[in-house]
């Protein structure tokens, strides 16, 4: 297979955790300190190296397209009244778009993560693909997904992002069972979805971050719906694993943000705030004032 150049990003959710904020506002463009969730998104697939972006989007929600495209009239408003310190962040937003495929799937009802995927399915082709959730930001020096790219590059098989999680706090996500192959790698053995006490096959959580094959595609337009009535990508992968498909996984290096609900998004603001180069100093000086 060839080198990774696409990118899925499903932002179709209803943002319900977020109410009464994601009223009016997408979850996706809530701000993150300076810029909102999905521009710290969009600059980790463009650091590792892949600049076809297909969002799957709610009907009429193309309001993330707005925020990327060009501004002429702004920028000529800013430029002619000399406030290039303004037109320099606007330009910093081109620089993004520049060199970049977007596109967009609709995804007409919430029927879960893996009925999103399916829907990008004419885009993808015979092409290995990454998947990124964008309630999870991830902090690293080297691109999360540039991370599980290198080991798919290696192995040619799906490619799952794994973070060690605080025991009392694997009940909210999707945990593996795993066989460690090398540093950081290991064979996925089972995954189970939202564990009860004592059900745990380890500490290792699935987040938001995947390297699928076009196979997933074969999995996801047969699987049967949940009791809900959604399709959920852990319960097809572990389908997948059941056929006896191999998957990997692969515990990134980096600091996780989870940005699913206010208290995650409050915290993740605060950690990104105070590494700010601009604004951290200040906010530092004046939380030692007030406490």
């Amino acid at each position: 297979m060839d080198n990774i150049k696409k990118a899925v990003i499903p932002i179709a959710g209803l943002g319900t955790r977020f109410l009464p904020l994601s009223k009016a506002v997408p979850k996706e463009l809530l701000s993150l300190v300076d810029k909102p969730a999905i521009q710290y998104i969009i600059e980790e697939v463009k650091k590792s190296g892949i600049n076809d972006i297909i969002f799957v989007i709610r009907p009429k929600g193309k309001e993330v397209f707005n925020y990327f495209q060009k501004f002429p009239k702004l920028e000529k408003i800013l430029k002619e009244r000399k406030k290039e310190n303004f037109l320099e962040e606007v330009k910093k937003l081109t620089e993004i778009s520049k060199n970049t495929s977007f596109s967009w799937a609709v995804q007409k009802e919430p029927l879960g993560d893996g009925h999103a995927i399916l829907q990008v399915k004419k885009f993808i082709g015979k092409d290995p693909f990454v998947v990124l959730f964008p309630d999870d930001i991830i902090d690293s020096k080297i691109p999360c997904v540039a991370q599980i790219e290198q080991v798919f590059k290696t192995c040619q098989k799906p490619v799952i992002a794994l973070k060690k999680i605080p025991k009392e706090e694997l009940h909210r996500y999707g945990v593996v069972k795993v066989e460690k192959i090398a540093n950081r790698i290991y064979k996925i053995k089972k995954i189970v979805e939202k564990p009860g006490p004592g059900e745990e096959p380890s500490d290792l959580a699935i987040i938001g971050r995947y390297v699928h094959t076009p196979d997933i595609f074969q999995y996801l337009g047969k699987v049967s719906p949940s009791k809900r009535g959604e399709i959920y990508i852990s319960e097809v992968l572990e389908k997948m694993l059941s056929d006896g498909k191999i998957i990997y996984g692969y515990e990134f290096e980096g600091e996780r943000l989870d940005c699913g609900d206010k208290l995650g998004w409050l915290k993740s603001n605060f950690y990104l705030s105070l590494k700010h180069p601009k604004f951290g100093p200040e906010l530092k000086k004046f939380l030692k004032d007030i406490t």
